[in-house]
């Protein structure tokens, strides 16, 4: 490596809620343990992957929903703070733990270090509604998008909508509370629309929007780190060959691929909207009319973040780690042509693909290196951990989805 971080300064890696086979917490604690920094865990128990890595020096086991009290969660964080007993660098792995440390940024400032940002930002980027404002706001494309606030505006929006449609929650932080979909989900026809809004409650807490034909798309992802005043330290793009479940999840299979344009649109939208650290941005380049819109909007470290590294061994994490503790980041290109590959959900993926008829024009014909997300030669408890509690609980799982994806080809699909 052209560079050394600072190994007296720890890492923790924060999640809140019930998923243990998080890849994306694995891959941060190698990259950083590698680099010989010590790392920490928040995890559901002692036996995730994470907690079996040789890089994590210690997990600390905080069973959690993501729903609990905020200042319950904020005296746990600087709990674990004390018992690290030095400035920590935070890397936040889902959505409510990015949130809670920017609302309470004062109150941790003292235990941890972390991207400073305007307090709210976080919060509205990672609601559907938020996003799709600051989009309109800053000319940054999106889909066309409702906000029904009752039952009645439902039933209005079906009358003349272009169907399918597609919905989702609107707000990040009510999934694990009383979510109205499961997922991304796409809407067949006006009595499947009005079928399921039965069910959404008077105040309906969803956003409907313009479905992108999968014959007319190609998904497209952003990952990144930018620094106090919002410039680029670390920014790169690719395109996600396949997801799970289909074309609405968690990436599976996915290829580097230079894409300057879409570059620029990352890079001019975040200093127009003054945000500062990670970022994973989920877009889909609509071939009918050329323009690249932004579908998700993730203000923290991607679980697919492992993919991308410059020449000079930069990831986002590793970026954000040296920006924070006053290290220049060293720059350097992206290593084109590069995958990445999640081993338990690539298989399902790439059967339904087959049958979906998707294609990604922008990917290689033949990868130049592939980064597994959970086997490693230098770590392999994480993947062996996986497996043991993968194999019930996740084919179950994967099945579960398969058929909700399968039935809802004449109603929804998740």
């Amino acid at each position: 490596m052209p560079f050394e971080v600072d190994r007296e300064v720890p890492g923790l890696i924060v999640k809140f809620g019930d998923y243990p086979l998080h890849h994306g917490g694995v891959g941060a604690i190698r990259s950083l343990g590698r680099l010989g920094v010590p790392m920490y865990a928040v995890t559901e128990d002692a036996y995730t992957p994470a907690a079996s890595s040789r890089y994590l020096k210690k997990a600390f086991v905080w069973p959690t929903t993501g729903a609990e009290d905020p200042g319950h969660l904020v005296e746990g964080l600087l709990r674990i703070g004390r018992r690290i007993g030095r400035p920590t660098v935070l890397v936040p792995t889902d959505e409510e733990a990015a949130v809670l440390i920017a609302e309470h940024q004062d109150d941790l400032a003292g235990s941890f270090l972390f991207p400073r940002v305007d307090p709210a930002l976080p919060r509205r980027l990672a609601s559907k509604q938020g996003l799709h404002e600051l989009c309109v706001e800053h000319g940054i494309a999106s889909p066309a998008s409702a906000f029904p606030e009752s039952y009645e505006d439902i039933v209005a929006f079906a009358g003349t909508a272009r169907f399918p449609v597609v919905a989702k929650n609107r707000e990040a932080f009510v999934r694990r509370e009383r979510p109205a979909v499961g997922g991304t989900t796409r809407i067949a026809t006006r009595e499947g629309l009005l079928a399921l809004a039965r069910d959404w409650g008077a105040r309906p807490g969803v956003i409907l929007q313009e479905y992108l034909p999968r014959e007319e798309a190609e998904d497209w992802i952003v990952h990144a780190c930018f620094d106090q005043d919002s410039n680029p330290v670390a920014l790169f793009t690719g395109v996600k060959v396949r997801s799970w479940p289909p074309h609405a999840g968690m990436t599976a299979n996915a290829y580097v691929v230079d894409n300057p344009e879409l570059t620029d649109l990352a890079a001019r939208f975040i200093k127009q909207i003054g945000y500062s650290g990670i970022i994973d941005l989920d877009l889909r380049f609509d071939r009918r009319d050329g323009q690249y819109k932004l579908l998700d909007f993730n203000p923290r470290m991607g679980a697919q973040f492992r993919l991308f590294e410059n020449e000079s061994g930069v990831d986002v994490v590793r970026a954000m780690h040296l920006n924070l503790t006053g290290r220049a980041v060293p720059e350097g290109e992206q290593r084109t042509g590069h995958r990445y590959i999640v081993e338990n959900i690539d298989l399902p993926a790439l059967l339904a693909y087959r049958r979906s008829g998707y294609t990604t024009p922008h990917a290689p014909a033949r990868a130049s290196g592939t980064e597994l997300a959970w086997l490693a030669g230098d770590d392999p408890l994480p993947f062996l951990t996986m497996l043991a509690r993968f194999v019930r609980p996740g084919a179950k799982h994967l099945y579960q989805l398969w058929r909700t994806n399968r039935r809802g080809s004449s109603t929804s699909t998740k």
